[in-house]
């Protein structure tokens, strides 16, 4: 852990020290949906050999982001998988129901703990990092200095390396936890989160909070595919 932890900071020093050393931008910002869209495309499109990622698919759950933002993102990032030969895909323990069910899928998976922030890296020449190390959709920043891009891959070469595969990790629930069938029913009922969370007794930021361990025990970021998800599981 201390090994992955410094490599984390390698990473991290790469990119101040390009700017406190007045060298030139070690990356780009995008920001908007409409550039950020592109410069996914681009990546995908880009890809020839490797695709290296920190990716938290759970994020996103129960966040404001348009549902067309997060479909074109999901599918940039499949093509990017089905064009890469070599695929290393690292996500936090938390995730494990988004991938859990793509075990068919091309490359390979681990788990850690948590990960230190979301990250794509193409074919060790290009890298892409939210501003907020959280969420693309609040912009990211498009890396193509050297030194920054080798220690990102240094950085996820570590962790890979201190990671647990995908066979040996817990498997996400058979039955709807009990707490979460109202909220499922919320859902289902169309209610707005203000209003489910009024029926229910709940506040805002807890209901919101439920909504999101819902997305995780179904396996989706997507509210509108949830029902169908609970209906496949014989959760309705």
């Amino acid at each position: 852990m201390a090994q992955t932890a410094g490599s984390v900071m390698l990473a991290r020093s790469a990119m101040n020290r390009a700017v406190t050393e007045a060298q030139r931008p070690p990356g780009r910002p995008v920001r908007g949906a409409r550039r950020i869209s592109a410069a996914l495309a681009g990546l995908a499109a880009s890809t020839r050999q490797e695709l290296l990622t920190f990716d938290d698919p759970a994020a996103s759950a129960g966040r404001a982001i348009p549902e067309p933002f997060l479909e074109l993102a999901e599918a940039c990032m499949r093509a990017a998988v089905e064009r890469a030969p070599e695929v290393r895909r690292i996500v936090p323990r938390h995730a494990l129901p988004q991938v859990a069910g793509a075990v068919g899928a091309p490359g390979r998976a681990r788990f850690v703990d948590s990960i230190p922030f979301k990250m794509i890296v193409v074919d060790r020449t290009v890298a892409a990092v939210p501003l907020d190390l959280e969420l693309l959709y609040n912009g990211l920043l498009l890396i193509r200095d050297p030194v920054v891009v080798q220690a990102l891959v240094r950085a996820h070469h570590t962790s890979w390396d201190a990671a647990e595969e995908l066979a040996g990790a817990t498997a996400p629930p058979r039955d709807l936890p009990a707490q979460l069938r109202p909220v499922l029913d919320a859902l289902l009922a169309g209610l707005t989160d203000e209003t489910a969370a009024a029926r229910l007794g709940m506040s805002g930021r807890t209901y919101s909070r439920r909504v999101g361990e819902l997305m995780h025990a179904l396996g989706t970021t997507s509210r509108f595919r949830a029902g169908a998800e609970a209906a496949r599981r014989g959760w309705l």
